[in-house]
Order: structure tokens, then C-alpha cells, then sequence
């Protein structure tokens, strides 16, 4: 290669490192520009979920802000002797919180420019207007009837949580409840006692423990649109056709407490019987668990008749649709023979310990179970129908459960016959 060329091709290697160099040294400065750009220029981020402020919930206030109920709930509320007349007075909390309570931490919600009132405002208020002030009826009102008193349907954050065990044997020992008849019949149809009347706690505490089965149930739950006299045992007229299918009932629900009329009898300041009105956690437990299965149609049941308070009880299968408590033999039969209620381990903030367990439609006697089919057990009745035809649908006491396959305990509620005497 003549000297010339040896010149080019020395001038080319340096020119291609210098290029390289170049470009080596350009890419990582725009690296470090990229780089120093990204950390300059904000990160997006997701927006944060709109709060709902039309939808109260405590479950925000107890267990993310820490607030105790008397940060807002005050005992009595400033309105208990008026909400109740006369000797039906007593002290409760009656009314949802004052402002004041709210303002705390929503101020800029109170003061919000919407129109025609801030939205916080619909937790407690009807018409949400300045010149309309009136606040829905406060849910623990549940005995108050009157029509002009304007009540909203809303799902409790709470379950109540009641021990029977403590409460049974003196309960029990009342003389005659100072109180309606309960849920729906209208714990106002009669005119109570004073809640406050230490006389009747004392004669309730001394008395000696009467013999026999408890009468404490009564006092809380007793048979709801009862059929009485009546010649009409349904709610509603059944169809026609209705054969041996199901159809609603009166009778067939028990009543519980809708408000704290009856609790606060003995559990009220004077008394000193803890626990106190303003200690509402001890009853009012946060978080329902999730109900168990429920055996009815949501879509027919309004239909055969069941209102508001039925479907309550019906769709978290605190009671059965197919079971009446008015029906039969039934009134006659004691609490405790089906509800297991005095134990600890009976929790009515667990349904599942509530179940009413199948062996207790047996009765002393054998009533729906029996040893044998030709004793005339309506569930050996089933059980020898399904063995025959599995598409046999059980019908006695099931309203929508009857095509599911037989559950084990059933066949094991059955009673080993005794041998024949030879």
C-alpha cells in the first residue's frame, strides 16, 4: 500500500473512532437528560376514589378516625321528652347528632356550593332545603307509628349483639311486661309503664325463680299478624292452584325488639345495671357478618304478603318462611326446645349459631321425625321419596331449598327404631 494510502486509511479509523466516541458520549448525556427530566416532571399517580358524603359510614368514623360514640351520639338527646309523650318518655337517644358534632372535620363539605344543600346534609335531612329543616325518624324509633313521621330504609353497619343466657331466668320473672306487644303490633298500643320504675327491677331481682320452662320470651318476641280467630290463616289469598305449594302465612313470624324501650327498663342510669345507655358499644357490635342462605324468593315474597319487617327477618334466614309459630301444636311447644339460646356459645351477631338444628323437629313425642316412615314422620316422609326419585322435591319446611341434595344431618336426625320386644 503506497504511503498515500496508508494516510486515508489512518485519517478513516481515527474519524470512525472519534464518531463513535461522539455518539457514545451524546447517547449517555440524552440518558442522563431523560433521566433528570423524568425526576423533575411529576409522576401521575391514580386519583384518589370521590368520597360519598350522602353515605354515612361509621365503619370510616369508629375504625379509621378512632371516634367514640359519645364524640357524637349524646345521652339523652335533647329531644327524648318530646319525640315520647307523657309516661312513654324516657331517656334515649332520639335524634342524630347536632351539628356541631359534624363540623369538627366537614366543614368545607357543610359549606359546599351545592345546590339546593350540601349533599352531607341528606344523612340526616328529608328535603335537604334552607327552609325545610326536618330530619328523618333516628332508626332506634322503631316503636313510634305515627304516620306524619317520615322513617328511612337503610341497612344498619351494626349488629346487636344480645346475650339470652344472662337475661332468661330474670326476664323471665316479670310479672307482666310494662310494654306493647312488641314489632309491628306496635310497642305504643298500649300505654307503659315508666322504663325508670326501680319498684319493678326490685320485684323482678327477688323474685324466687319460677319452676317449669322460661316465660321470658314473650317479653321480646311474640307471634307477628297473628291468625287468632280469624277463619283466613293467609296473608294474602293464594292462588287457586296453590295445591300443597307454599304460600305465606299469618302467624308465622316472632317479633324483636325495634327500639330500646324494653332494654332500657332496666338498663338506665338510676338503675346502675350495666351496662349504661351510653355504652353502645357493648350491644351495638360494628361490622354484620355476612347472613346465611336464605330460603325465599325476593320476587314472590312481597306478593304472598311479607312487608318490610318480615322480609328482614326472612331474608337473612333469622326465620324460616315455612315454619309458623302460630301453626299446630306449635304455641304449645317451649322456646327452648328448638332455640338453643341458653348457651354462650348462641351469638346474635352470628347466624350461623342461631340455625334451629333439625333434630328439634322431633319433639318429646317424635313429631316430624320419627323411628320409622309408617310412624308417620313428615321428614322420613321426604328422605324415602328423595331415595326413590332424586328429582323429588321437599316441600314441608323448605321454600326453595327442597331440590338441593339432602343434607347429611338430616338422615342422622333419624332415630335408630328399638328392637321389638320378643
Amino acid at each position: 500500500m503506497s504511503e498515500t494510502g496508508k494516510r486515508i486509511q489512518t485519517i478513516a479509523v481515527l474519524l470512525f473512532l472519534a464518531f463513535g466516541i461522539a455518539a457514545g458520549f451524546f447517547a449517555h448525556g440524552s440518558a442522563a437528560q431523560k433521566k433528570r427530566t423524568q425526576r423533575a416532571r411529576p409522576q401521575k399517580t391514580a386519583p384518589k376514589p370521590k368520597t360519598d358524603y350522602a353515605s354515612f359510614s361509621h365503619t370510616t368514623h369508629v375504625l379509621t378516625q378512632k371516634l367514640a360514640c359519645n364524640s357524637c351520639h349524646k345521652v339523652p338527646a335533647k329531644n327524648w321528652n318530646v319525640v315520647r309523650k307523657g309516661d312513654a318518655a324516657f331517656q334515649d337517644v332520639t335524634d342524630f347528632p347536632e351539628h356541631s358534632a359534624c363540623l369538627n372535620c366537614h366543614r368545607t363539605q357543610f359549606f359546599a356550593r351545592e345546590r339546593p344543600a350540601p349533599v352531607i346534609c341528606s344523612n340526616c335531612h328529608i328535603a335537604v332545603t334552607p327552609r325545610d329543616t326536618a330530619r328523618w325518624l333516628f332508626p332506634s324509633l322503631g316503636d313510634l307509628s305515627d304516620p306524619k313521621l317520615k322513617r328511612r330504609e337503610i341497612v344498619s353497619e351494626f349488629g346487636v349483639g344480645f346475650p339470652h343466657e344472662k337475661h332468661i331466668d330474670v326476664v323471665g320473672m316479670l310479672q307482666a311486661s310494662p310494654f306493647g306487644r312488641g314489632l309491628g303490633e306496635g310497642l305504643s298500643a298500649r300505654k307503659p309503664s315508666h322504663p325508670r320504675n326501680p319498684a319493678l327491677f326490685i320485684n323482678t331481682s327477688f323474685q324466687a325463680k319460677p319452676a317449669g320452662p322460661p316465660k321470658s320470651c314473650p317479653v321480646c318476641h311474640e307471634t307477628y299478624q297473628a291468625q287468632g280467630k280469624s277463619s283466613e290463616e293467609y296473608l294474602v289469598k293464594p292462588p287457586k292452584d296453590i295445591g300443597d305449594n307454599f304460600w305465606l302465612k299469618k302467624g308465622t313470624f316472632k317479633t324483636i325488639p325495634n327500639s330500646h324501650t324494653i332494654c332500657f327498663t332496666c338498663h338506665n342510669a338510676d338503675s346502675g345495671i350495666p351496662p349504661e345507655p351510653k355504652n353502645c358499644e357493648t350491644c351495638h357490635k360494628l361490622g354484620r357478618p355476612q347472613p346465611l342462605k336464605t330460603d325465599f324468593d325476593a320476587r314472590l315474597a312481597p306478593t304472598m304478603g311479607a312487608d318490610v319487617l318480615m322480609l328482614a327477618r326472612w331474608s337473612r334466614r333469622q326465620s324460616a318462611g315455612a315454619f309458623r309459630h302460630e301453626g299446630g301444636m306449635h304455641p304449645d311447644l317451649n322456646c327452648m326446645d328448638c332455640h338453643n339460646v341458653a348457651t354462650s356459645t348462641f351469638s346474635t351477631v352470628d347466624p350461623k349459631t342461631m340455625k334451629v338444628a333439625v333434630k328439634s323437629c322431633g319433639g318429646a313425642d317424635g313429631c316430624h321425625i320419627t323411628p320409622t316412615l309408617d310412624d308417620g314422620g313428615a321428614l322420613n316422609f321426604e328422605i324415602d321419596a328423595r331415595k326413590k326419585n332424586p328429582n323429588f322435591v321437599c316441600t314441608k319446611c323448605h321454600v326453595t331449598f327442597g331440590k338441593q341434595p339432602l343434607p347429611e344431618n338430616h338422615a342422622q336426625a333419624v332415630p335408630t327404631p328399638k328392637p321389638k320386644a320378643t
